[in-house]
């Protein structure tokens, strides 16, 4: 049974959201919705305007910041528990991404006991970056 691509490349945002703390490639993210890689990328940035590994990245930054607002974890179990495998690599990222460390960031911070949710066809209808500012 093929699935329509629009179908599809909602699925691979679902997988993606599902298993953001794992490691894993395009080509298993392609496989999984039956898609080849690189329609799979033209595809899931035509609709989400950002690649499967830009999203993968923001999905990982999103729950560090929400796991650095709310836990006690230290910053190298929270960096493993998103899915980064190199602490400078997660530092590097989420100092591009927020302006802040995370020791920073955390240190800044209020704890946020039920982040607020919109669900994605708001977003898209009304231009709005679906990724709350965590």
């Amino acid at each position: 049974m093929r699935l329509n691509p629009h179908k599809q490349v909602r699925l691979a945002r679902l997988v993606l959201d599902r298993s953001y703390h794992e490691p894993i490639t395009i080509e298993d993210l392609s496989r999984e919705v039956a898609l080849s890689p690189y329609y799979l990328i033209r595809a899931f940035r035509q609709v989400y305007q950002q690649t499967p590994h830009q999203y993968l990245v923001a999905q990982r930054i999103a729950r560090a910041k929400e796991l650095l607002r709310n836990s006690d974890l230290s910053i190298t179990e929270i960096c493993a528990a998103v899915g980064f495998e190199s602490l400078g690599s997660f530092s590097t990222l989420f100092r591009k991404v927020t302006g802040l460390s995370p020791r920073t960031y955390r240190s800044s911070s209020q704890p946020t006991p039920h982040p607020t949710y919109i669900p994605l066809c708001v977003c898209l209808l009304h231009n709005l970056n679906d990724q709350p500012d965590l």
